[in-house]
């Protein structure tokens, strides 16, 4: 019987230390919404299943996955759509596809890659997004490449039209930059490093994080990517909130948030894939000449091609980034 005891008593023991050992680990999160800021005061610790990488609910005040909440791409891209639906859009490497285009809004991703092996597809992952808003105005969210991972550098390029953005790596740090009268740009630290909250008022909200391929999610899904690989893939993990979407919003995650959609996806699919790549990639980054496009145009009938000047994309191996005309 004692001995019973004690081997109960050194259970117990074990266990406290795990939680104390896995409570060291976790992310403490705090709602960074000005609205809320008052009534969810404080930190809490990340879910388990996202230690890293969650976000607080400032309605609920509770930490959330965003991955799993609607408007969330991550993974090899995984997308929530706006009605709640799970879905996976694979595209091609080295490629841009649109995520959202309305007519004051649109969204494109650049994909990295790599073939799998015995596949007929790439592993994909989303590299970089650009954002054109309010008329021309660029926003550029992207992750530098890399070789071997280090979170406490910062990975995260940021630019607004064309302009390279440093924010100090502080959790809280912000910048303000004002647009127009009636609309401010916000681009707040969410992290010492690698993430972000960015918000237009009544526009959207982008919650961004740079993470990397570990040798463990390599083992599991078959990536090929080890610690002597030349490239760790570095990509991005979204969270989308649209605050004034027109009922016929289109692009891969765009469309899911219509007044008229309905899911195609088989939901007893294993991996339910959303295809047409053909009408949703763009020519780079800013382009807006999808084939679904409605950018520019107020009565979403037709498509605007004008804006397409500016091409960004992370410095290899460094801090920030690159923009072409």
């Amino acid at each position: 019987m004692a001995a019973k005891m004690v081997i109960a008593a050194l259970i117990m023991v074990a266990l406290l230390s795990a939680n104390d050992v896995l409570a060291k680990e976790q992310k403490k999160v705090k709602c960074h919404d000005k609205l809320y800021k008052k009534t969810c005061r404080g930190e809490q610790f990340c879910p388990n299943e996202c230690a890293y990488t969650c976000v607080m609910d400032c309605k609920t005040c509770k930490p959330v996955c965003y991955c799993n909440k609607p408007g969330g791409v991550c993974q090899d891209p995984r997308f929530i759509g706006g009605d709640g639906i799970m879905f996976y859009f694979h595209g091609k490497k080295d490629q841009n596809f649109c995520l959202v285009s309305d007519s004051d809004l649109h969204i494109n991703a650049y994909f990295i890659g790599k073939r799998g092996e015995a596949m007929g597809r790439d592993f994909t992952w989303v590299q970089s997004i650009g954002v054109l808003f309010n008329g021309n105005h660029q926003l550029f969210l992207g992750a530098n490449k890399v070789s071997s991972w280090d979170d406490s550098i910062d990975q995260l390029a940021i630019a607004l039209d064309g302009k390279s953005i440093q924010l100090p790596n502080q959790e809280g740090a912000a910048a303000t930059l004002p647009l127009i009268s009636s609309s401010n740009l916000r681009i707040v630290r969410s992290d010492k490093t690698n993430a972000v909250t960015v918000e237009v008022e009544n526009k959207f909200m982008i919650t961004a994080r740079v993470v990397a391929i570990t040798p463990e999610e390599s083992r599991i899904h078959n990536y090929g990517i080890t610690s002597e690989s030349e490239d760790c893939f570095a990509h991005l993990e979204l969270s989308f909130k649209f605050y004034s979407l027109s009922p016929r919003v289109t692009g891969v995650l765009g469309q899911t948030y219509g007044a008229e959609y309905r899911s195609p996806i088989n939901l007893g699919a294993a991996m339910p894939v959303v295809g047409g790549e053909a009408d949703y990639v763009t020519t780079n980054l800013f382009a807006t000449d999808c084939k679904v496009a409605r950018f520019g145009s107020p009565n979403n009938d037709i498509n605007d091609f004008s804006i397409v000047d500016l091409n960004c994309a992370g410095r290899p191996g460094g801090r920030g980034m690159v923009c072409r005309r």
